[in-house]
């Protein structure tokens, strides 16, 4: 605010003041004063000077200004009453103090939001793509066929002691099972639906004929090949774990 533009007498605009508090923080900030400090009788007396270099008032514009100078001069009346030494009265600054100080952070707040306003105003955002994942590569892997042989004869061994005795007065009869390499490995796919991967032993549980195992085990092999599945060695267990989705070419 300068002198040029006060002796003109302007009505109280907001863009020179935006309030009574914003009025009081320059007058504080010009006379480097304390907020919790104030000395009211100086910076009452500056403020009810500019009101009056103002002249002419507009009544709703100013009518905040007036409260302002009012509430000043009842502040400045308690601190000149005379005050008991035993008597501990709240300091009728306080509540003052404590609205400035919480404009200047909302002041300070404004500020920093008008500045960040147009910050990005000439940038431009392309749009996230969608980025497929690289199928991972098993055309490395490798296992130990011997390893799984020794494992599939284990659980053969353990089938056969399990089944129940040959019925030799029908083989006459009844034809060899016929058990589908492919169907197996569905099977195989559905033991390992619940978490991806099983141990060798669990893929065979449930199996009761030798044509059920053989093909189970072909399946695997195939399924293994394909990349369908991988091997892994777990101390003296072996995990078979699904690394995708796929069929296999059923040869019967």
């Amino acid at each position: 605010m300068t002198e040029e533009i006060l002796n003109e007498k302007f009505p109280v605009k907001l863009e020179i003041f935006e309030g009574p508090l914003d009025l009081l923080m320059h007058l504080i900030k010009k006379n480097k004063f304390s907020i919790y400090d104030i000395p009211i009788v100086k910076i009452t007396e500056q403020y009810l000077d500019y009101l009056d270099k103002l002249g002419s008032f507009d009544i709703e514009l100013s009518s905040e200004f007036l409260v302002m100078a009012a509430e000043l001069l009842l502040i400045k009346s308690k601190m000149l009453l005379p005050r008991h030494e035993e008597e501990e009265e709240e300091d009728p600054r306080m509540d003052l103090a404590q609205r400035l100080i919480a404009y200047e952070k909302i002041k300070k707040g404004a500020e920093f939001l008008k500045e960040k306003e147009f910050s990005t105003y000439y940038n431009f955002f392309k749009e996230p793509e969608l980025i497929e994942k690289a199928a991972p590569d098993y055309s490395d892997q490798s296992f130990d066929i011997h390893l799984l042989l020794k494992a599939f004869l284990d659980v053969a061994d353990k089938n056969e002691r399990k089944a129940p005795p040959p019925k030799t007065s029908f083989s006459g009869i009844v034809g060899r099972e016929k058990v589908s390499v492919k169907s197996r490995a569905s099977f195989i796919k559905e033991r390992l639906s619940h978490g991806g991967k099983a141990r060798f032993a669990q893929i065979f549980e449930g199996i009761t004929s030798r044509p059920q195992l053989v093909a189970t085990f072909l399946a695997l092999l195939e399924m293994i090949k394909l990349s369908i599945v991988g091997v892994t060695y777990n101390d003296d267990d072996i995990i078979i774990t699904q690394l995708k989705d796929g069929e296999i070419v059923d040869d019967q």
